[in-house]
């Protein structure tokens, strides 16, 4: 699990963020990119070793503890945030926005085309080669769930469970780094955790 600081936000955070890639699913375990509503929303979720992912996070959770729990409504970020809200005895809030990038015509596809998409991302954060969302769309969506999170609430630990690239994307742009470069982030694992760091709140 990655426990990383991002510390170069302009912002004052109001709440503290902890960002989570879905456990692992049963997209990964049969190599598919499974990125549209019609495939994402009811099918493809948590594999076994998920599941299991899902349980030792809990068991061994060492961030602060969520107080509000938002995430795609695709169904393996669904059920990973559910796991962790029960452990919890918290509410789940779905948002849209958080869901996987589209990857267009390469939906439903071998997940070894992804490289193929990321060369053009380092090329144009606008490219929509393949009809693929645009990493720039992605970025906009996903930092205005932060943006609407900041306003609606303070004081809160939120735990935001999305997808690889969309959370990528959403800490290259926190990091106030060009968007062409998402993929020169770590890696972010299935079941990991990131943890902002917010001014005036600690860490």
């Amino acid at each position: 699990m990655s426990n990383t600081f991002i510390t170069s936000s302009p912002y004052h955070w109001r709440n503290r963020y902890l960002l989570m890639r879905h456990g692992h699913s049963q997209a990964n375990e049969q190599g598919l990119i499974i990125s549209s509503p019609e495939r994402g929303l009811g099918g493809f979720g948590l594999s076994a070793t998920g599941e299991e992912q899902l349980s030792r996070v809990v068991m061994q959770w060492r961030w602060q503890a969520p107080t509000k729990v938002v995430h795609s409504d695709f169904l393996r970020t669904t059920q990973t945030a559910e796991r962790v809200a029960t452990a919890f005895g918290l509410t789940l809030e779905k948002e849209k926005r958080l869901r996987e990038r589209y990857f267009g015509e390469l939906d439903g596809q071998a997940d070894s085309h992804y490289p193929s998409v990321w060369a053009h991302d380092a090329q144009s954060a606008d490219h929509q080669q393949w009809q693929v969302e645009a990493v720039s769309s992605v970025a906009a969506r996903m930092y205005a769930v932060i943006e609407a999170l900041e306003q609606q609430c303070e004081g809160e630990t939120v735990l935001v469970v999305s997808h690889g690239d969309p959370l990528q994307i959403l800490l290259t742009a926190l990091a106030n780094k060009p968007l062409t470069q998402h993929r020169e982030q770590p890696a972010l694992q299935p079941a990991s955790i990131t943890m902002l760091s917010m001014t005036g709140l600690g860490s």
